[in-house]
């Protein structure tokens, strides 16, 4: 078997205006599907990211800290899950029933390069 990673991007304003009962009905759908990966034994994992966070660059030898993701990106990145399939046809098919799309999010799939001994 592969590791896949699923990068859920979206826009943060499809959250920021779905009132309390809408949205507790999506985390409820979320939930579920990553029960049905669970059931299938492929999760590896899975986070949801907090709104805020810090970019890191290093320019002409200075680090540098802002804060992030900046505002104006249409879609943020915004959690993942990790999944255990043979092949990137079989983690995109295991998409296809993200509630995440429903959202009018972007699902980026990724292989991952597991480095020996990190």
């Amino acid at each position: 078997m592969a590791k896949f990673m699923l990068l859920l991007y979206d826009n943060p304003a499809t959250w920021q205006n779905m009132g309390p009962e809408d949205m507790q009905k999506a985390i409820g759908k979320y939930m579920a599907w990553a029960q049905k990966l669970r059931q299938k034994g492929i999760l590896a994992g899975s986070d949801k990211l907090q709104n805020d966070g810090r970019v890191i660059r290093k320019s002409a030898g200075q680090v540098r800290v802002s804060d992030g993701p900046f505002a104006e990106s249409k879609e943020v990145f915004g959690g993942h899950f990790t999944i255990d399939v043979a092949s990137y046809d079989k983690a995109v098919e295991e998409c296809r029933d993200c509630p995440h799309l429903d959202y009018g999010g972007t699902i980026e799939v990724r292989q991952v390069h597991v480095l020996p001994g990190v």
